[in-house]
Order: C-alpha cells, then structure tokens, then sequence
C-alpha cells in the first residue's frame, strides 16, 4: 500500500533517531526531566502526523501521551497504545556504541542494517511506526477510521498511573479494538500475530544478619553470611526437575492438552539455531517441556540480579551486613499475580533460618493474556501480514508480559491485538538492543493494512 521512498525512510530515521536520544528511563527518578523531554517530543510528533486534542497527561509518575483524530463518529476507532519509556542501558560496558546514539550498523540477521539504541524495538521504534503510518494515511487522505492514540511513561516500572488514568477516562478511550506493537514476529520471512502474553510478578528480597559488615577471618564460623544464606534459599526455590517449589504455584494453572501441544509445534523453531543465537551448548527448563513450550506457555522464576558485600576492586574479606535480590516470575493464564506474590513471600519468609532477618517488597505485575483466534480484529492482522509479506502468519504465543492489557479488555471491553516487527535476537532489555531497517519499514508498511481490513470487516 506504501512503498517508502528513500527520501521518506531518511525523514523517519532521522526522526525517530531524534526520539531515540533523549534518555526516558523510567525507573531511574534521575531522568525524570529525560522523560518528559519524551513526552513532549512524541506529544508535537503526533501532532505534525495529523491527530487533534493533544495532551501531556500528568500523573504520580511519568506522563501520558494523549491525541486523537475522529473523520466520523459512525466510523469503528483503533487505540493504540505504547510506551516511550525503556530500560535503563546497564551495564554500559557491554555497550558496542554508546546506548542513546543511535547508529545504523549491519547484522548477519539485518543484512539492510539495524538501529542500535536503547528502545529501539522496546518500544520507541515499534510505536513510533504507528505514528507515522498514521501520516500517511492523513496525507493520502485514506484513513478509514478513527484512531486514539495513548501512550505512556512508565510500562518498563508496572503501569501503576496507567491503570488510574484509564479507570477514570473509560468513556474518553472508548474504542473497538486496540492495537499495539510491543512483540515480534518469527523472522523476517516468516512473520507471525502474537495471541498470548504472560503475566509478571516482580519481587524484591533483602536477607540482614549482623548489624554491620563484619571482618571475615575475626567473625567467620561464628555468624551467618546473608549472601550464602540468600544463595540457598533461592537455589531451593526450585526442584531439579526446575519445577518450582512454592506451595500453590501451579494450582491455577491449566495445562494444555496434547492437540493444543501439537498444535504448537506446527511453528517453526530450530533448537540448534536458538541454542547458536545465545552461545550456549544446551537449553535448560522445566523437564517434560519443549523450548518453546518453556518460553511461552509454562511459568519461570528467575533471579534478574543479585548483590551485597564488596564488588569493588581489589579485596575486602568481610562478611556483609545484608544481601539483596531482584526476583520475576512469569505466569499464565489463571495465575493471579497478587496471589501468586503473597504466596512467595510466605515461602520465602518460611524457609529463612533463624539467623537472619527478611524483608520482601513487591514491585509490580500483571496478569496474562489471551487474545482469541476468531475476532475480526486477529483475521484484519491476518490479511496485513500476509499481504505485506506475501506469506500468512503463525499464531504463536509470547514468553513477555505487558502487565496493562488485560486491564484493556477488563475496563474498556474491548480486545487487544499484538502487532509485533521485532524478533528474538534484537536484545531488548539488554546491552546492544536494535531494530532491523527491514522491520521498521515493513511496519510502517504493515499497518495501513490493518485498518483497512478491520474497517471492511467491522462493516460486514
């Protein structure tokens, strides 16, 4: 539908580049001015694309992002909805270039080349498609509907504002279908409509034994180490068959039957190409499952840092006041992350000897998500994929969470379809995250797809 010119590709990648500079780290408060600069660049891009009512929403946190544009009120309305906040870039050493200058850089995978940056994919660049095929559809005077965009501040910290702001605005953000692309696909040949996401709980521990940091050859012997006690207690969080050990856990969850599993490994995945991806000589899950099925459809607890002591150079022999560390879980479907939350910290707390004191915090979470197969809003998607890469898409369900979009349906009432341009090896949340030329691109080509195929099913 829109082929891009090279003048056109140069006029969005130097824009987005724009976009991708300004450091909107959410979870750091010093970059909290960072993140309005954000908001106020995507506030006058959504703008210049053509959307009316624009605001810069405040909340306890960071900003939203509101604007709209209504041809007709008879008309269906798509809200999309992203996050121009991202992770903080640590560690910064691992950094090939520096995070928040963008730069084109050639890749076996990205032979046209990728953007490497700090919220390339996640999301800046992957939201930032939906602005400008929205331009486009403006300036050819062919947008078939009515579209809200919302976009906020703080995915990458649990969305707690969010939440707030759409509980308050449900007649405001009233919409039949909302569209977001935070996923991937399979590959660049083979693209694929994401219909599940898991759900999070995010944990903080803290294990305190002696009142100070202790010298480690006149105390050793004689008092508990907190970082060897929190080692063990977190290496019993799981049994060696990596089923995890916390009374309850599983107790929602609802297995698959063995069509469903069939059904699955219809998908294409090459053990040896993911294992060659990530450098490692063998994968590891829970036994009885595939690699696949471990990524997307069983629950994890992972550990996502741990510290305490002295890390600094040279040696210090002390055996450390406190020890912390950061804990996810991802769920699925039926898993309530509040309860699944409740019953780690009574776990946790249960298993601590006597010697030490615990302190749990609970970060954030979100429930999972299913979006069904035989909505207009999947069979529009569909057709997009499949004409813009003249090959029909997979369903395939997402190991990640976007812990807001099961509020969507629940508050709005209406269902979320997953667009995603991104692919696994793009290193989102890590050093050296990127997105490939030929995914931007293809997204901004993919989208005005979508809205003409949701409009002329909406109608029938």
């Amino acid at each position: 539908m829109y082929l891009l010119s090279q003048e056109k590709q140069d006029q969005y990648l130097k824009e987005l580049f724009d976009f991708l500079k300004i450091p909107s780290i959410s979870a750091d408060p010093k970059y909290k001015k960072s993140v309005k600069e954000a908001a106020e660049w995507l506030a006058n891009s959504i703008s210049l694309a053509g959307c009316e009512n624009i605001e810069i929403i405040p909340t306890k946190g960071h900003p939203i992002v509101y604007g709209e544009k209504t041809i007709n009120p008879n008309l269906p309305t798509v809200l999309v909805y992203g996050h121009y906040d991202v992770q903080p870039p640590d560690p910064i050493n691992l950094w090939d270039s520096p995070p928040f200058n963008p730069i084109v850089k050639k890749t076996n995978i990205h032979p046209n080349g990728a953007i490497f940056a700090r919220g390339s994919c996640d999301d800046k660049g992957q939201m930032f498609m939906h602005v400008k095929a929205l331009e486009l559809m403006i300036s050819n005077n062919d947008l078939p509907c009515n579209v809200k965009f919302m976009i906020e501040g703080e995915e990458e910290v649990g969305s707690d504002n969010l939440e707030i702001f759409i509980r308050e605005n449900s007649d405001r953000l009233k919409a039949d279908v909302i569209l977001i692309s935070d996923t991937g696909i399979l590959d660049n040949n083979q693209p694929s409509i994401t219909t599940g996401l898991r759900g999070l709980s995010y944990m903080e521990v803290k294990i305190t034994g002696p009142n100070r940091d202790l010298h480690s050859g006149l105390y050793g012997g004689t008092v508990a180490n907190p970082i060897n006690i929190l080692c063990d207690m977190i290496s019993n969080l799981k049994d060696d068959k990596n089923r995890i050990n916390i009374p309850g856990f599983y107790d929602e969850v609802i297995e698959l039957t063995e069509i469903e599993r069939q059904q699955m490994s219809k998908v294409p995945f090459s053990e040896e190409s993911f294992k060659k991806s990530l450098d490692i000589n063998h994968t590891s899950g829970e036994v009885g499952f595939s690699t696949p099925e471990r990524k997307s459809i069983r629950p994890t607890l992972d550990v996502n840092g741990i510290w305490g002591g002295y890390t600094g150079e040279g040696a210090k022999t002390v055996i450390p006041s406190d020890a912390y560390a950061k804990i996810s879980m991802r769920l699925v479907p039926n898993q309530n992350w509040k309860k699944i939350s409740i019953l780690f910290e009574k776990h946790f707390k249960k298993i601590a000897p006597p010697s030490v004191k615990v302190e749990i915090t609970s970060h954030h979470g979100g429930q999972a998500y299913v979006t069904p197969t035989e909505n207009i809003a999947y069979k529009a998607a569909h057709i997009a994929y499949e004409k813009s890469f003249g090959k029909a898409p997979f369903a395939v369900r997402d190991g990640g969470s976007i812990p807001i979009v099961p509020l969507f349906e629940k508050v709005l009432g209406c269902k979320t379809i997953l667009m995603g341009f991104g692919l696994d090896s793009d290193a989102i949340h890590s050093p050296n995250e990127h997105f490939g030329l030929f995914n931007f691109f293809k997204g901004i080509e993919t989208i005005p797809y979508f809205y003409n195929s949701f409009v002329k099913l909406y109608k029938k």
